[in-house]
Formats: structure tokens, C-alpha cells, sequence
């Protein structure tokens, strides 16, 4: 009940924020006014890196109006996710429209032993971030129908899907538009410091995967000895089935395993073309030294990934009848960038945040002063990347959106806790631990009514009471889970992807 209470009273202090995008325009004006007040008292600090005195800068002087003026265009047009993120989501967009991913999820939960049964859906809900909004919209509902079907509470496989979709949302074992969008925020922040520093979107991708495989079995344990007990006292109903629309699906069904053929087909293509490109030390996908970290094909897999999908979503669309002819590809691609019109909005304002914030100077001199204070505190490294860890769960039941939260959180943490030895790439890894594992039990998450949603209608009087009880018990597993794998992966000093340390090597 205290708990409850306790998300209740979240819920309601949230609902007072603006939306994000609102959150950004109010932030640029605020820096504005800010930059004037501290360049009005000589706001200053010391560049700990060559000794230089670094001033605040006035926007709203005329320098920084005519600053303002020139660079609002260049500010939005190279802001690093917006172009990444666009490029993968016309590639991923073919995938889903077609229906690929989706039936793909589908036939990989539906192959899976009874035994696996659990294991097998949050696995497939950690893995459909790659799909946007399909884990929400395919898998949660299939997961509770299938454990209906095996003799199981369908509340349970919802729950346990819910606990992949969401409360792993940052894992998974291939790289994705999430990781395009935090990693550019990164590199960005991370430039207020030092204007050569690069994050790559596969920076954090060694952690990930071993994340993705830490979810999959601790969300499977608290399913089945937590969960499953949870829910034997919730009533439901079984709801009656559509013979009519049961044996469409199975028509349909039919065809769609000619498409995964083709589908596999193309992706067997493409893997036989990356391993020529790779295996011989001389491989035209190595960078010019005969390297794999610098390479062509790690700097752009962003492209490698867009372009597998569309590829392997074309050919399963027109195998599988779904798709008439190759121009259909095209809606997929049109609707998909339809639907980033909210998250393009967005990224105008938090770009023109990043920027007036480093140009005033107020990031860097911030970062300083922040770092000089935790030096002094001489807390370890690794207990300051926890403390982060802790900040980004508890922002995390106020504020749904990831890359909303992190424009917002990079510009000051990133370059602090690089000044004090802690790589950017450490601090979005941190980042993404804390903001995967409070989304199932806030209610401001944007599908947390979808779910309760799908709980309803198997009982009409389930709420959010219900939900966040039944979850809790996934969001601190996964937490506590997570955060152990953190610490011990910096303490053995393992790299948490392709070049990418947790802490500055001097």
C-alpha cells in the first residue's frame, strides 16, 4: 500500500510536467536568461585540462542573438541522432510494415518448448526494441493468450513479456535506433570537453549483450517463482475465440513461412558478404590499417542494419504475399518517418538546447565546478557511476521519454564525470540501466495503460494498483540484477563495447 501511494503521488507530480518538448523550449530560454545573469557577475572557472579561464558568454547579447540567428539550422541539421536515427528507421520501417518483425516474434515464442516458454518471451520482448512499438502492440497481448493456452494465468505472460519489452528496453544483441539516438547525445555532450571525442553507437554493445542475456534470465525467474504465485488469486476470464479469423490466420499463417524463407535467405546473403568482408586481413569492410573497431563496417552499422532490414522485409512482403509489389516497401518507409514527426520536434529543441548550452559556456563551466566538488569528495569512480545509476531511475518515473531524459541529464554528467576520469560512454551506460528498469512500475511510461489494457480483458476490474504490484517485484530484481553486472564489469575493467572503456586510461 505505502508503495502504491508512493507511485500515486509520482503519477500526479508528473502529470503536472510539461511535455518534453515543452521541458526543451523552456530550458532555451532559460539558459538565455541565465547566460546574461552570470556573464553580468563574471561567472568563470578554470579549464582543468590547459589552465585557461573560461567565461560565461551572454546569449542575449548581440553576438549571441546573431549566433542564435546563424547556427539554428546547422544546430538542428547535424545534431548526431537525427540523421542516424532516420536512416535506420527507413530500413526498420520496411521490416515492420511488412510484417516481418512481428511474425517473426510470433513463430520464434510459438516454436519454443513449454519448458522455455517463459525464457522464450522476455527474450523476444528485450529484442523487440528493434521493432518499435511491436513488442507492445504483438508481443504483450500473444504472451498472455499463449500462457491462456498452455493452462498458465495469462496476468503472468503478460507481465513477463511487459518485464522484456520494458524493463529491458535498452538491451539487446544486435545495435538499434536507441543506441544511434544516446550515443550521439553523448558525443555531443562529451565535445564540451574535448571537441575530438567520438562515442560510437556500439560503444556500449559488449555490456548489452550480456545485459540482454542477465534480463532474459532473472525476468524468467521471477516469473516463474514469483509471479506465477502473484497471480493465482486474480480471476480471469477466458475469452471466446473467432473461428472465422482463426482460420484466416492460419491461411495467412502459411504464406508467411514462405516470407521468414525468403527473409533468411537474404540475411544468409548478407552474412556470407560481411564475413568476405571481414575473415581476410585485407577485407574491404576493415578499416585501411586492417582494423575491425575503426572499420567502415563498425562506424557504419547504422547502414549495415537499415539496409539487412529493408532487404530482408521487402522479401518477406512479397514471398508472403503481404506485399503486392516492391513499391509497397515505399509506404512502409513513409509511415515509419511518420511516425518520428513527435521525436524530430523534440530533437529541434533539445539540439538548440545542447548548443546555446555549450556556446554560453555554462556546460563547461558547470562541469567543473560539479567535478571539483565530487573530487573533493573523493568518492571511488565506480560508487559515483552507481549514484548516477539511482538519479536516472528515480528521473525515470517522471519523465517517460529516454532520449528526452538523456538530452536533458548528458549536457551536465557527461563532461563532469569525464573531467573526473569516468567515460562517456560509462555515464549512458549508467544512464540506460536506470531508465530501462523504472518503466514498468511508472505510470507516466506512454503504453503503461496499453498494458492494463490487455490485463482488462481478462478481468474488468484489474488497475494500475494491480500492475504496479505485480511488476514491482521485475523492476527491483532487475535493478538490483543490473547494477551488480555494472559494478563488476568496471571493477574487472571488461570493455563495455568495441573500443570503449568504463574509465579514462591514462
Amino acid at each position: 500500500m505505502m508503495m502504491t501511494h508512493f507511485l500515486q503521488r509520482i503519477e500526479a507530480i508528473g502529470n503536472r510536467l510539461p511535455h518534453p518538448t515543452a521541458i526543451f523550449a523552456i530550458l532555451c530560454v532559460g539558459i538565455a536568461i541565465i547566460s546574461a545573469i552570470s556573464y553580468l557577475f563574471g561567472l568563470h572557472a578554470v579549464s582543468p585540462v590547459n589552465g585557461d579561464v573560461i567565461y560565461a558568454k551572454n546569449i542575449l547579447s548581440i553576438e549571441g542573438l546573431n549566433h542564435l540567428l546563424t547556427s539554428l539550422v546547422k544546430n538542428f541539421v547535424t545534431f548526431a541522432p537525427v540523421g542516424t536515427v532516420l536512416v535506420a528507421t527507413l530500413g526498420l520501417g520496411i521490416a515492420d510494415h511488412s510484417g516481418l518483425l512481428s511474425t517473426s516474434l510470433q513463430a520464434l515464442v510459438k516454436r519454443t518448448p513449454s519448458s522455455l516458454l517463459v525464457t522464450s518471451i522476455v527474450f523476444c520482448g528485450v529484442l523487440s526494441s528493434l521493432a518499435a512499438d511491436a513488442g507492445y502492440v504483438v508481443l504483450i497481448p500473444l504472451a498472455g493468450l499463449i500462457f491462456l493456452r498452455a493452462g498458465k494465468h495469462p496476468i503472468a505472460g503478460i507481465a513477463a513479456a511487459f518485464a522484456g519489452v520494458s524493463g529491458g528496453y535498452s538491451a539487446n544483441i544486435v545495435v538499434g535506433p536507441l543506441d544511434a539516438i544516446l550515443a550521439g547525445i553523448s558525443q555531443e555532450s562529451a565535445q564540451l570537453i574535448d571537441s575530438q571525442y567520438s562515442v560510437a553507437i556500439t560503444s556500449n554493445y559488449y555490456f548489452l549483450l550480456a545485459s540482454t542475456a542477465l534480463i532474459t534470465i532473472v525476468a524468467s525467474l521471477v516469473c516463474l517463482f514469483v509471479t506465477q504465485n502473484q497471480t493465482q488469486n486474480i480471476p480471469f476470464d477466458a475469452p471466446s475465440a473467432d473461428h472465422t479469423q482463426t482460420d484466416l490466420a492460419s491461411n495467412q499463417h502459411d504464406k508467411d513461412k514462405k516470407g521468414l524463407k525468403a527473409a533468411l535467405a537474404v540475411t544468409l546473403a548478407l552474412v556470407v558478404i560481411i564475413l568476405a568482408g571481414f575473415v581476410p586481413e585485407s577485407g574491404f569492410l576493415r578499416s585501411s590499417e586492417g582494423g575491425i573497431i575503426e572499420s567502415p563496417f563498425m562506424r557504419g552499422i547504422v547502414v549495415v542494419v537499415a539496409f539487412w532490414a529493408g532487404l530482408a522485409g521487402l522479401a518477406f512482403g512479397l514471398a508472403s504475399g503481404r506485399y503486392q509489389r516492391a513499391q509497397d516497401a515505399i509506404t512502409g518507409m513513409e509511415r515509419h518517418i511518420a511516425t518520428l514527426s513527435g521525436y524530430l520536434v523534440l530533437m529541434f529543441f533539445a539540439a538548440q538546447f545542447i548548443a546555446l548550452f555549450s556556446w554560453s559556456e555554462l556546460g563547461i563551466i558547470i562541469a567543473i565546478a560539479g567535478a571539483t566538488l565530487l573530487k573533493a569528495i573523493q568518492l571511488p569512480l565506480p560508487i559515483l557511476l552507481i549514484t548516477f545509476v539511482f538519479l536516472a531511475a528515480f528521473i525515470n518515473l517522471l519523465i517517460g521519454s529516454a532520449s528526452a531524459k538523456w538530452a536533458l541529464l548528458a549536457p551536465i554528467f557527461v563532461p563532469m564525470l569525464l573531467l573526473l576520469g569516468i567515460t562517456p560512454e560509462a555515464t549512458q551506460m549508467a544512464f540506460r540501466i536506470g531508465d530501462s528498469t523504472t518503466n514498468i512500475i511508472t505510470p507516466l511510461m506512454p503504453y503503461f495503460g496499453v498494458v492494463i489494457a490487455f490485463m482488462q480483458h481478462y478481468n474488468q476490474k484489474l488497475g494500475a494498483g494491480t500492475i504496479i504490484a505485480v511488476m514491482l517485484p521485475y523492476s527491483i530484481a532487475l535493478f538490483v540484477s543490473w547494477l551488480l553486472l555494472l559494478l563488476l564489469w568496471v571493477l574487472l575493467d571488461l570493455p563495455l563495447g568495441p573500443g570503449a572503456s568504463a574509465f579514462i586510461q591514462n
